[in-house]
């Protein structure tokens, strides 16, 4: 035995690392998506015997006015929020420069990185708050009618996105600072010999650079817009009348809150949710592993 480690000890190493992280992978995360997947073929309330209905969860999906709701927001959730993804690589290329006073300005755009969206949750609530909100005061300033977003069918997912952005953003950009930090730097002094600046050394030398960076933010952003559910949550508890639901809030609702119990239904949801995440990520990793095949 101590014979066949020696031999193979480079090459088993890394298995006996990686283990116990992968154990936990499978027992956490891989196993619950395939007992999902089970459930959502069961009537359930959580604690009685569950019925099997084949994909009768799913047909109820279809003619639920209320996912579909749940979906178009997410949607929306989804397109704005991979606005993160430029805003936190133009903040990070600012804070890359050294200039006097950058690391107050990085203590500033970091700082909602480092507050609970517990906390987000409630700033923004009393930003937007009608009468004394200081949202509500400035609209009202300027327009002579305030408007109160977390109250207002049209503007509340929008207001909830603004909330949520700010935290990913700072997310983003500190990836980025990490990716430019590792950049070339005789790449970087080539292309200005060769007279490339501004938005050319942005495109041609610093963004290929920046790709794993890249995916990364593009990856924690998909699943951060898709899994939406604490600022709903403590926001506006999915109102008014249903209008800021999103899939993950909806879930919760029908699975476990006092409106449902309904853990077959809830897991239905839960598995449309996972594909529509699994698409997205894995349409931009098959991307990726093509560029980089190409190149």
């Amino acid at each position: 035995m101590t014979s066949y480690w020696k031999r193979n000890q480079l090459r088993l190493a890394p298995w006996l690392f990686l283990a116990p992280g992968a154990a936990m992978f499978l027992v956490y995360v891989i196993i619950p998506i395939f007992q999902s997947l089970s459930l959502s073929f069961y009537d359930w309330d959580g604690l009685g015997d569950a019925t099997y209905i084949g994909t009768a969860n799913y047909v109820e999906l279809l003619d639920d006015e209320a996912f579909y709701t749940s979906l178009k927001n997410n949607v929306i959730w989804l397109a704005l929020y991979l606005l993160a993804v430029p805003a936190g690589l133009f903040i990070a290329i600012f804070l890359n420069q050294t200039v006097r006073g950058i690391r107050i300005y990085k203590s500033l755009f970091f700082f909602p990185f480092v507050i609970s969206q517990v906390v987000v949750g409630l700033m923004f609530s009393w930003f937007y708050a009608p009468n004394f909100g200081l949202f509500y005061k400035l609209i009202e300033w300027l327009t002579g009618d305030g408007i109160a977003i977390l109250a207002d069918e049209k503007y509340v997912t929008y207001g909830i996105i603004v909330a949520g952005l700010w935290p990913q953003i700072a997310y983003v950009m500190i990836l980025y600072i990490t990716g430019l930090n590792n950049i070339a730097p005789d790449q970087v002094e080539a292309a200005r010999l060769d007279g490339a600046k501004g938005w050319k050394m942005l495109w041609h030398v610093i963004l290929p650079q920046l790709r794993p960076a890249t995916f990364i933010a593009v990856v924690v952003t998909v699943i951060g817009a898709l899994r939406s559910f604490d600022l709903v949550s403590i926001m506006t508890d999915g109102g008014p009348w249903g209008s800021s639901r999103v899939l993950s809030f909806y879930m919760y609702e029908q699975a476990l809150s006092e409106y449902g119990f309904r853990m077959g239904y809830g897991a239905a949801i839960a598995v449309v949710l996972f594909a529509i995440m699994m698409v997205f990520i894995s349409g931009f990793i098959w991307k990726m592993w093509r560029d980089e095949t190409e190149r």
